[in-house]
Protein backbone atom coordinates (compact mmCIF):
# COMPACT_ATOMS: atom_id res chain seq x y z
CA UNK A 1 0.00 0.00 0.00
CA UNK A 2 1.52 3.44 -1.26
CA UNK A 3 1.71 5.64 1.65
CA UNK A 4 1.20 9.64 0.99
CA UNK A 5 1.76 12.89 2.86
CA UNK A 6 -1.30 14.08 1.58
CA UNK A 7 -4.08 12.75 -0.19
CA UNK A 8 -6.68 15.24 -1.89
CA UNK A 9 -10.18 13.56 -2.37
CA UNK A 10 -11.75 15.45 -5.52
CA UNK A 11 -10.10 17.41 -8.00
CA UNK A 12 -12.06 21.01 -8.71
CA UNK A 13 -11.04 24.26 -7.92
CA UNK A 14 -10.59 23.17 -4.02
CA UNK A 15 -8.84 19.73 -4.38
CA UNK A 16 -6.50 20.56 -7.35
CA UNK A 17 -5.23 23.59 -5.91
CA UNK A 18 -4.70 22.33 -2.47
CA UNK A 19 -2.84 19.17 -3.94
CA UNK A 20 -0.57 21.69 -6.67
CA UNK A 21 0.14 23.98 -3.47
CA UNK A 22 1.12 20.83 -0.86
CA UNK A 23 3.59 19.28 -3.83
CA UNK A 24 4.96 23.02 -4.08
CA UNK A 25 5.34 23.00 -0.02
CA UNK A 26 7.91 19.09 -0.85
CA UNK A 27 4.62 17.09 0.39
CA UNK A 28 4.26 13.56 -1.59
CA UNK A 29 0.61 14.05 -2.68
CA UNK A 30 -1.92 12.12 -4.04
CA UNK A 31 -5.18 12.96 -6.13
CA UNK A 32 -8.34 11.22 -6.35
CA UNK A 33 -11.64 11.58 -8.55
CA UNK A 34 -14.05 9.39 -9.76
CA UNK A 35 -15.05 10.72 -12.87
CA UNK A 36 -12.34 10.22 -16.18
CA UNK A 37 -11.94 14.00 -16.36
CA UNK A 38 -10.33 16.49 -13.64
CA UNK A 39 -11.66 19.69 -12.00
CA UNK A 40 -14.92 18.77 -10.77
CA UNK A 41 -17.99 20.59 -11.40
CA UNK A 42 -16.81 24.07 -12.12
CA UNK A 43 -14.72 22.91 -15.07
CA UNK A 44 -16.60 20.05 -16.21
CA UNK A 45 -20.59 21.33 -16.00
CA UNK A 46 -20.29 24.69 -14.24
CA UNK A 47 -18.32 27.87 -14.38
CA UNK A 48 -16.53 26.66 -17.58
CA UNK A 49 -19.18 25.75 -20.05
CA UNK A 50 -21.58 28.31 -18.56
CA UNK A 51 -19.16 31.09 -19.41
CA UNK A 52 -18.27 29.51 -22.56
CA UNK A 53 -22.16 29.45 -24.08
CA UNK A 54 -22.73 32.59 -21.73
CA UNK A 55 -19.81 34.79 -24.47
CA UNK A 56 -21.21 32.80 -27.53
CA UNK A 57 -24.83 33.62 -27.10
CA UNK A 58 -23.70 37.06 -26.03
CA UNK A 59 -22.24 37.55 -29.49
CA UNK A 60 -25.48 36.45 -31.29
CA UNK A 61 -27.32 38.55 -29.85
CA UNK A 62 -24.72 41.67 -30.41
CA UNK A 63 -24.76 40.04 -34.20
CA UNK A 64 -28.32 40.24 -34.12
CA UNK A 65 -28.96 43.92 -32.07
CA UNK A 66 -26.15 45.86 -31.96
CA UNK A 67 -23.81 45.51 -35.55
CA UNK A 68 -26.03 48.13 -36.97
CA UNK A 69 -25.77 50.59 -35.30
CA UNK A 70 -21.91 49.98 -34.94
CA UNK A 71 -21.73 50.23 -38.99
CA UNK A 72 -21.31 46.68 -39.08
CA UNK A 73 -23.69 45.50 -42.15
CA UNK A 74 -24.22 41.58 -42.06
CA UNK A 75 -26.90 38.85 -43.30
CA UNK A 76 -29.61 38.26 -40.32
CA UNK A 77 -27.44 35.65 -38.13
CA UNK A 78 -28.59 32.12 -37.26
CA UNK A 79 -27.91 29.97 -34.80
CA UNK A 80 -25.99 26.63 -35.17
CA UNK A 81 -26.67 25.32 -31.80
CA UNK A 82 -24.69 22.14 -32.47
CA UNK A 83 -21.33 24.49 -33.25
CA UNK A 84 -21.98 26.45 -30.28
CA UNK A 85 -21.81 23.55 -28.09
CA UNK A 86 -18.92 21.62 -29.70
CA UNK A 87 -17.07 25.04 -28.55
CA UNK A 88 -17.95 24.74 -25.65
CA UNK A 89 -16.93 21.21 -24.98
CA UNK A 90 -13.88 22.03 -26.79
CA UNK A 91 -12.89 24.75 -24.13
CA UNK A 92 -13.93 22.27 -20.98
CA UNK A 93 -11.47 19.72 -22.43
CA UNK A 94 -8.59 22.36 -22.86
CA UNK A 95 -8.81 23.37 -19.66
CA UNK A 96 -9.43 19.97 -18.03
CA UNK A 97 -6.51 18.77 -19.41
CA UNK A 98 -4.43 21.76 -18.40
CA UNK A 99 -4.99 20.70 -14.81
CA UNK A 100 -4.18 17.06 -15.97
CA UNK A 101 -0.48 18.86 -16.80
CA UNK A 102 -0.53 20.68 -13.91
CA UNK A 103 -0.76 16.87 -11.97
CA UNK A 104 2.27 15.74 -14.13
CA UNK A 105 4.37 18.99 -13.68
CA UNK A 106 3.98 18.94 -10.17
CA UNK A 107 4.44 14.83 -9.60
CA UNK A 108 1.34 14.41 -8.23
CA UNK A 109 -0.17 11.00 -8.52
CA UNK A 110 -3.59 10.72 -9.79
CA UNK A 111 -6.16 8.14 -9.07
CA UNK A 112 -9.43 7.12 -11.18
CA UNK A 113 -11.89 6.03 -8.78
CA UNK A 114 -14.17 6.20 -5.88
CA UNK A 115 -12.00 7.13 -2.56
CA UNK A 116 -13.97 6.24 0.58
CA UNK A 117 -12.28 5.90 3.56
CA UNK A 118 -11.82 2.68 5.81
CA UNK A 119 -10.02 4.29 8.31
CA UNK A 120 -8.63 6.93 8.99
CA UNK A 121 -6.04 6.83 7.54
CA UNK A 122 -6.71 5.03 4.89
CA UNK A 123 -8.61 5.31 1.25
CA UNK A 124 -10.21 2.86 -0.44
CA UNK A 125 -10.34 3.70 -4.53
CA UNK A 126 -13.16 1.57 -6.16
CA UNK A 127 -11.39 1.76 -9.83
CA UNK A 128 -12.87 -0.06 -12.85
CA UNK A 129 -10.21 -2.98 -12.94
CA UNK A 130 -10.27 -3.22 -9.02
CA UNK A 131 -9.65 -1.74 -5.73
CA UNK A 132 -6.55 -0.23 -4.28
CA UNK A 133 -5.46 1.06 -0.81
CA UNK A 134 -3.35 4.03 -0.31
CA UNK A 135 -2.20 5.29 3.01
CA UNK A 136 -1.90 9.26 3.78
CA UNK A 137 -1.07 11.09 7.11
CA UNK A 138 -3.26 14.05 5.92
CA UNK A 139 -6.53 13.76 3.72
CA UNK A 140 -8.41 16.62 2.44
CA UNK A 141 -12.15 16.23 1.12
CA UNK A 142 -12.89 18.30 -1.57
CA UNK A 143 -16.00 16.23 -3.09
CA UNK A 144 -18.05 19.40 -3.80
CA UNK A 145 -21.47 19.66 -4.87
CA UNK A 146 -24.93 18.59 -6.36
CA UNK A 147 -27.63 20.18 -7.79
CA UNK A 148 -30.51 20.32 -5.14
CA UNK A 149 -33.76 18.49 -6.27
CA UNK A 150 -36.98 19.62 -5.21
CA UNK A 151 -39.51 16.75 -3.81
CA UNK A 152 -41.80 17.44 -6.11
CA UNK A 153 -39.48 18.05 -9.30
CA UNK A 154 -37.09 15.14 -9.81
CA UNK A 155 -34.88 15.45 -12.50
CA UNK A 156 -35.23 12.94 -15.56
CA UNK A 157 -32.78 14.65 -17.13
CA UNK A 158 -34.62 15.13 -20.30
CA UNK A 159 -37.41 18.13 -20.08
CA UNK A 160 -37.43 18.18 -16.16
CA UNK A 161 -33.32 19.22 -16.14
CA UNK A 162 -30.70 20.89 -13.56
CA UNK A 163 -28.15 23.02 -14.67
CA UNK A 164 -26.12 19.97 -16.05
CA UNK A 165 -28.26 19.06 -19.04
CA UNK A 166 -29.13 22.64 -19.27
CA UNK A 167 -25.47 23.09 -20.66
CA UNK A 168 -25.83 20.00 -23.16
CA UNK A 169 -29.59 20.36 -24.52
CA UNK A 170 -29.56 19.21 -28.28
CA UNK A 171 -31.80 22.02 -29.39
CA UNK A 172 -32.61 25.44 -28.49
CA UNK A 173 -36.31 25.28 -26.78
CA UNK A 174 -38.93 27.33 -27.95
CA UNK A 175 -40.27 28.13 -23.91
CA UNK A 176 -38.07 27.32 -20.69
CA UNK A 177 -39.29 27.91 -17.40
CA UNK A 178 -36.44 28.69 -14.83
CA UNK A 179 -37.13 27.48 -10.89
CA UNK A 180 -35.27 29.97 -8.79
CA UNK A 181 -33.86 33.07 -9.57
CA UNK A 182 -30.59 32.96 -8.13
CA UNK A 183 -26.82 33.18 -10.05
CA UNK A 184 -27.28 29.55 -12.07
CA UNK A 185 -30.75 30.32 -12.88
CA UNK A 186 -30.32 33.47 -14.79
CA UNK A 187 -26.98 32.84 -16.49
CA UNK A 188 -28.43 30.03 -18.21
CA UNK A 189 -31.65 31.69 -18.42
CA UNK A 190 -30.00 34.35 -19.73
CA UNK A 191 -27.96 32.48 -22.64
CA UNK A 192 -31.27 30.75 -23.86
CA UNK A 193 -33.25 33.87 -24.04
CA UNK A 194 -30.67 35.45 -26.03
CA UNK A 195 -30.61 32.72 -28.68
CA UNK A 196 -34.68 33.15 -28.53
CA UNK A 197 -36.41 31.07 -26.06
CA UNK A 198 -39.50 32.07 -24.21
CA UNK A 199 -37.92 32.34 -20.98
CA UNK A 200 -39.70 32.19 -17.43
CA UNK A 201 -38.28 32.79 -14.27
CA UNK A 202 -40.29 31.94 -10.93
CA UNK A 203 -38.88 32.83 -7.62
CA UNK A 204 -39.85 32.24 -4.27
CA UNK A 205 -38.33 35.25 -2.51
CA UNK A 206 -39.30 38.69 -3.64
CA UNK A 207 -36.75 39.56 -5.63
CA UNK A 208 -33.54 38.08 -7.76
CA UNK A 209 -30.50 37.36 -6.52
CA UNK A 210 -31.81 37.52 -2.89
CA UNK A 211 -28.43 37.31 -1.47
CA UNK A 212 -27.06 40.37 -2.86
CA UNK A 213 -27.47 44.40 -2.48
CA UNK A 214 -30.87 44.84 -3.33
CA UNK A 215 -30.61 47.31 -5.94
CA UNK A 216 -28.43 44.98 -7.93
CA UNK A 217 -31.05 42.31 -8.48
CA UNK A 218 -33.88 45.30 -9.27
CA UNK A 219 -30.87 46.44 -11.82
CA UNK A 220 -30.76 43.61 -12.99
CA UNK A 221 -33.70 42.56 -13.82
CA UNK A 222 -34.47 45.24 -15.84
CA UNK A 223 -31.71 43.76 -18.00
CA UNK A 224 -33.11 40.24 -18.95
CA UNK A 225 -36.44 42.00 -19.21
CA UNK A 226 -34.93 43.73 -22.17
CA UNK A 227 -33.88 40.23 -23.31
CA UNK A 228 -37.41 38.89 -23.46
CA UNK A 229 -37.18 37.09 -20.10
CA UNK A 230 -40.52 37.05 -17.91
CA UNK A 231 -39.86 37.43 -14.08
CA UNK A 232 -42.43 36.14 -11.38
CA UNK A 233 -41.47 36.77 -8.04
CA UNK A 234 -43.06 35.79 -4.56
CA UNK A 235 -44.49 32.86 -6.12
CA UNK A 236 -43.37 29.56 -4.06
CA UNK A 237 -43.34 26.37 -6.76
CA UNK A 238 -45.95 23.70 -5.43
CA UNK A 239 -45.48 21.07 -7.82
CA UNK A 240 -43.71 20.31 -11.77
CA UNK A 241 -45.52 17.55 -14.07
CA UNK A 242 -44.74 16.76 -17.03
CA UNK A 243 -46.45 15.29 -19.78
CA UNK A 244 -44.71 14.29 -23.05
CA UNK A 245 -42.63 17.01 -24.43
CA UNK A 246 -44.90 19.90 -21.92
CA UNK A 247 -43.73 20.29 -18.26
CA UNK A 248 -46.47 22.10 -16.22
CA UNK A 249 -45.28 24.17 -13.56
CA UNK A 250 -47.70 24.82 -10.81
CA UNK A 251 -47.20 27.68 -7.91
CA UNK A 252 -48.80 30.09 -5.61
CA UNK A 253 -48.41 33.80 -6.24
CA UNK A 254 -48.24 36.38 -2.81
CA UNK A 255 -51.87 36.29 -2.81
CA UNK A 256 -52.01 32.40 -2.53
CA UNK A 257 -53.73 32.19 -5.90
CA UNK A 258 -52.81 29.03 -8.14
CA UNK A 259 -51.01 29.83 -11.24
CA UNK A 260 -49.21 27.27 -13.79
CA UNK A 261 -46.73 27.99 -16.36
CA UNK A 262 -46.12 25.51 -19.16
CA UNK A 263 -42.31 25.33 -21.05
CA UNK A 264 -40.85 22.37 -23.15
CA UNK A 265 -38.32 22.13 -20.34
CA UNK A 266 -37.91 23.23 -16.78
CA UNK A 267 -34.53 24.08 -15.24
CA UNK A 268 -34.98 23.75 -11.46
CA UNK A 269 -31.94 25.73 -10.06
CA UNK A 270 -32.96 25.70 -6.34
CA UNK A 271 -29.28 25.73 -5.45
CA UNK A 272 -27.11 23.18 -4.72
CA UNK A 273 -26.13 20.37 -1.74
CA UNK A 274 -23.09 19.37 -0.85
CA UNK A 275 -21.73 16.04 -2.09
CA UNK A 276 -20.42 13.10 0.65
CA UNK A 277 -22.16 10.24 -0.41
CA UNK A 278 -20.11 6.98 -0.86
CA UNK A 279 -17.01 8.82 1.28
CA UNK A 280 -18.01 6.19 4.10
CA UNK A 281 -17.40 9.08 6.33
CA UNK A 282 -18.26 7.09 9.57
CA UNK A 283 -15.21 5.01 8.75
CA UNK A 284 -13.10 7.98 9.32
CA UNK A 285 -15.04 9.11 12.36
CA UNK A 286 -16.72 12.33 10.96
CA UNK A 287 -20.38 13.22 10.54
CA UNK A 288 -22.21 15.87 8.75
CA UNK A 289 -24.93 19.02 9.82
CA UNK A 290 -28.88 19.16 9.68
CA UNK A 291 -27.46 20.25 6.05
CA UNK A 292 -25.16 17.68 4.85
CA UNK A 293 -21.92 20.00 5.47
CA UNK A 294 -18.80 18.40 7.06
CA UNK A 295 -18.15 20.43 10.16
CA UNK A 296 -14.78 22.24 10.62
CA UNK A 297 -12.81 24.42 12.85
CA UNK A 298 -11.09 27.81 11.54
CA UNK A 299 -8.50 25.51 10.28
CA UNK A 300 -10.87 23.90 7.95
CA UNK A 301 -9.82 20.39 10.25
CA UNK A 302 -12.48 18.03 10.44
CA UNK A 303 -13.41 16.04 14.15
CA UNK A 304 -9.90 14.20 13.05
CA UNK A 305 -7.36 17.26 12.99
CA UNK A 306 -5.66 15.25 10.37
CA UNK A 307 -8.67 15.03 8.32
CA UNK A 308 -9.29 18.35 6.54
CA UNK A 309 -12.75 19.54 4.42
CA UNK A 310 -13.02 22.48 2.27
CA UNK A 311 -15.08 23.85 -1.17
CA UNK A 312 -18.68 22.94 -0.98
CA UNK A 313 -18.80 20.78 1.70
CA UNK A 314 -18.23 23.10 4.14
CA UNK A 315 -20.50 26.32 5.42
CA UNK A 316 -19.84 29.28 3.18
CA UNK A 317 -20.45 30.47 0.39
CA UNK A 318 -20.16 28.02 -2.80
CA UNK A 319 -17.77 29.61 -5.07
CA UNK A 320 -15.06 27.84 -6.79
CA UNK A 321 -12.06 30.53 -6.17
CA UNK A 322 -13.72 29.98 -2.37
CA UNK A 323 -12.46 26.65 -2.20
CA UNK A 324 -9.59 27.64 -4.08
CA UNK A 325 -8.25 30.01 -1.49
CA UNK A 326 -9.52 27.25 1.41
CA UNK A 327 -7.27 24.62 -0.58
CA UNK A 328 -4.13 26.68 -0.26
CA UNK A 329 -4.92 27.70 3.69
CA UNK A 330 -4.86 24.04 4.19
CA UNK A 331 -1.78 23.19 2.16
CA UNK A 332 0.08 25.95 4.24
CA UNK A 333 -1.63 25.35 7.60
CA UNK A 334 0.07 21.79 7.11
CA UNK A 335 3.41 23.01 6.28
CA UNK A 336 2.96 24.92 9.66
CA UNK A 337 2.58 28.23 8.13
CA UNK A 338 -0.17 30.94 8.92
CA UNK A 339 -2.16 31.40 6.37
CA UNK A 340 -5.79 33.20 6.87
CA UNK A 341 -9.10 33.81 4.66
CA UNK A 342 -11.21 37.06 5.05
CA UNK A 343 -14.78 35.22 4.35
CA UNK A 344 -16.14 39.22 3.91
CA UNK A 345 -13.73 39.70 1.57
CA UNK A 346 -14.71 36.47 -1.10
CA UNK A 347 -16.40 37.97 -4.23
CA UNK A 348 -19.50 37.32 -5.33
CA UNK A 349 -20.02 37.45 -9.68
CA UNK A 350 -22.51 36.48 -11.29
CA UNK A 351 -22.03 36.63 -15.11
CA UNK A 352 -25.07 37.53 -16.85
CA UNK A 353 -24.40 40.75 -19.61
CA UNK A 354 -24.46 43.00 -18.01
CA UNK A 355 -22.51 41.27 -15.36
CA UNK A 356 -22.80 41.70 -11.73
CA UNK A 357 -20.43 41.96 -8.54
CA UNK A 358 -19.98 42.20 -4.80
CA UNK A 359 -17.96 42.31 -2.16
CA UNK A 360 -17.88 43.03 1.44
CA UNK A 361 -21.69 43.92 2.81
CA UNK A 362 -25.22 44.99 1.40
CA UNK A 363 -26.26 48.19 2.32
CA UNK A 364 -29.48 46.08 3.92
CA UNK A 365 -27.02 43.88 6.02
CA UNK A 366 -25.07 47.12 7.11
CA UNK A 367 -28.57 48.73 7.97
CA UNK A 368 -29.48 45.41 9.91
CA UNK A 369 -26.14 45.72 11.92
CA UNK A 370 -26.79 49.50 12.99
CA UNK A 371 -24.15 50.47 10.78
CA UNK A 372 -24.46 54.30 9.79
CA UNK A 373 -22.90 54.97 6.14
CA UNK A 374 -22.25 57.28 3.35
CA UNK A 375 -23.26 55.32 -0.38
CA UNK A 376 -21.96 56.45 -3.54
CA UNK A 377 -23.12 55.36 -6.66
CA UNK A 378 -22.23 55.97 -10.22
CA UNK A 379 -23.79 55.27 -13.66
CA UNK A 380 -21.81 53.59 -16.56
CA UNK A 381 -23.58 55.27 -18.73
CA UNK A 382 -21.61 58.65 -18.01
CA UNK A 383 -18.58 57.18 -18.93
CA UNK A 384 -16.81 57.32 -22.36
CA UNK A 385 -15.74 54.34 -22.46
CA UNK A 386 -19.33 52.88 -21.74
CA UNK A 387 -20.69 54.85 -24.63
CA UNK A 388 -18.32 54.00 -27.20
CA UNK A 389 -19.02 50.01 -26.79
CA UNK A 390 -22.80 50.62 -26.31
CA UNK A 391 -22.64 48.83 -22.92
CA UNK A 392 -24.49 52.16 -20.72
CA UNK A 393 -26.46 49.98 -18.01
CA UNK A 394 -25.73 49.51 -14.78
CA UNK A 395 -23.58 51.24 -12.03
CA UNK A 396 -20.98 51.34 -9.47
CA UNK A 397 -21.98 51.55 -5.56
CA UNK A 398 -19.93 52.22 -2.65
CA UNK A 399 -20.61 51.65 0.97
CA UNK A 400 -18.23 53.79 3.16
CA UNK A 401 -18.66 54.05 7.23
CA UNK A 402 -19.95 57.30 8.20
CA UNK A 403 -16.85 58.06 10.42
CA UNK A 404 -14.03 56.41 9.55
CA UNK A 405 -14.36 55.99 5.52
CA UNK A 406 -13.53 52.97 5.80
CA UNK A 407 -15.08 50.52 2.62
CA UNK A 408 -17.66 48.48 4.12
CA UNK A 409 -18.91 46.99 0.50
CA UNK A 410 -18.52 47.36 -3.00
CA UNK A 411 -21.39 46.36 -5.03
CA UNK A 412 -21.60 46.59 -9.14
CA UNK A 413 -23.80 46.31 -12.17
CA UNK A 414 -22.33 46.43 -15.65
CA UNK A 415 -19.45 45.89 -18.55
CA UNK A 416 -16.76 43.28 -17.32
CA UNK A 417 -17.91 43.94 -13.47
CA UNK A 418 -16.90 40.43 -12.81
CA UNK A 419 -12.93 41.70 -13.34
CA UNK A 420 -13.80 45.23 -12.12
CA UNK A 421 -14.63 43.66 -8.26
CA UNK A 422 -11.13 43.15 -7.75
CA UNK A 423 -9.99 46.65 -7.48
CA UNK A 424 -12.45 46.53 -4.51
CA UNK A 425 -11.10 43.48 -2.83
CA UNK A 426 -7.93 44.84 -3.10
CA UNK A 427 -9.00 48.11 -1.49
CA UNK A 428 -11.00 46.46 1.19
CA UNK A 429 -8.10 43.64 1.86
CA UNK A 430 -6.14 46.75 2.67
CA UNK A 431 -8.56 48.38 4.64
CA UNK A 432 -8.81 51.99 1.95
CA UNK A 433 -10.86 54.29 2.44
CA UNK A 434 -13.21 56.21 -0.33
CA UNK A 435 -11.54 58.73 -0.46
CA UNK A 436 -8.18 56.41 -0.71
CA UNK A 437 -9.43 55.07 -4.43
CA UNK A 438 -10.72 58.51 -5.56
CA UNK A 439 -7.40 59.96 -5.30
CA UNK A 440 -5.85 56.62 -7.33
CA UNK A 441 -5.21 57.63 -10.90
CA UNK A 442 -7.44 55.47 -13.23
CA UNK A 443 -6.83 55.17 -16.79
CA UNK A 444 -9.27 56.99 -19.37
CA UNK A 445 -11.16 56.24 -21.14
CA UNK A 446 -12.31 52.87 -19.18
CA UNK A 447 -14.96 50.95 -17.38
CA UNK A 448 -12.69 51.18 -14.09
CA UNK A 449 -13.27 54.89 -14.22
CA UNK A 450 -16.58 53.95 -12.71
CA UNK A 451 -15.08 53.11 -9.82
CA UNK A 452 -12.90 56.30 -9.06
CA UNK A 453 -16.27 58.09 -9.41
CA UNK A 454 -17.73 56.12 -7.31
CA UNK A 455 -15.66 56.60 -4.61
CA UNK A 456 -15.99 60.43 -5.14
CA UNK A 457 -19.48 60.30 -4.48
CA UNK A 458 -19.01 57.91 -1.34
CA UNK A 459 -16.57 61.08 0.35
CA UNK A 460 -18.21 63.77 -0.36
CA UNK A 461 -20.56 63.85 -3.20
CA UNK A 462 -18.43 65.25 -5.55
CA UNK A 463 -18.05 62.98 -8.91
CA UNK A 464 -16.71 64.55 -11.74
CA UNK A 465 -19.01 63.38 -14.40
CA UNK A 466 -22.62 63.65 -13.53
Amino acid sequence: MTQYDVAVIGSGPGGYVAAIRCAQLGFKTAIIEKYSTLGGTCLNVGCIPSKALLDSSEHFHNALKNFDTHGIKINTPEVDFTQMVDRKQKVVDQTCDGVKFLMGKNKIEVYEGLGSFIDENTINIAQKDGDEKIGAKHIIIATGSKPTELPFAKFDKERIISSTEALKLKEVPKTMVVIGGGVIGLELGSVYARLGTEVTVVEYMDKIIPTMDAQLGKELMKSLKKLGMKFNVSHKVTDVKREGDTVTVSAEDKKGKAVSFEAEYCLVSVGRRPYTDGLNLDKAGLTTDDRGRIETNEHLQTAKSHIYAIGDVVKGAMLAHKASEEGTLVAETIAGQKPHIDYNLIPGVVYTWPEVASVGKSEEQLKKEGKEVKSGSFPFKALGRARASMDLEGMVKILADKETDEILGVHMIGPRAADLIAEAVVAMEYRASADDISRMSHAHPTFAEAIKEAALAATDNRPLHI
